[in-house]
């Protein structure tokens, strides 16, 4: 059973930073897909950054330059380091992994599993 838990969320400062990690379980991911998204209130879940089997990274443009995604295949985690935060990067977020390609994909409906979330705020 595979199982995805993220950790590292919590109270931010604006202009601040913080790192999210997802730790998965259940198998083997150096082949998968990795990928953040997250989900503010009364909002839609968007897509934040993905990493693919090869190391290759996508990102939203809302967060480019300012999160960085990356990957340990030894340690089966991802992580989301994300820096210059800003109150409109309130939300919950969530790690999530695709197995079919790895090729990565910033469309949620690709991805096979996924965590819990954990939340973010960012104060003004």
């Amino acid at each position: 059973q595979v199982q995805l838990t993220e950790s590292g969320g919590g109270l931010v400062q604006a202009g601040g930073s913080l790192s999210l990690s997802c730790a998965a379980s259940g198998g083997s991911f150096r082949r998968n897909a990795m990928g953040w998204f997250r989900q503010a209130p009364g909002k839609e879940r968007e897509f934040v950054a993905a990493i693919n089997l090869i190391g290759k990274t996508f990102y939203a443009d809302s967060v480019k330059g300012r999160f960085t995604i990356a990957r340990d295949n030894a340690k089966n985690t991802a992580s989301l380091q994300m820096s210059s935060l800003i109150p409109e990067d309130t939300a919950v977020y969530y790690c999530a992994t695709e197995v079919d390609s790895g090729v990565g994909s910033i469309y949620d409906h690709e991805y096979d599993y996924w965590g819990q979330g954990t939340q973010v705020t960012v104060s003004s």
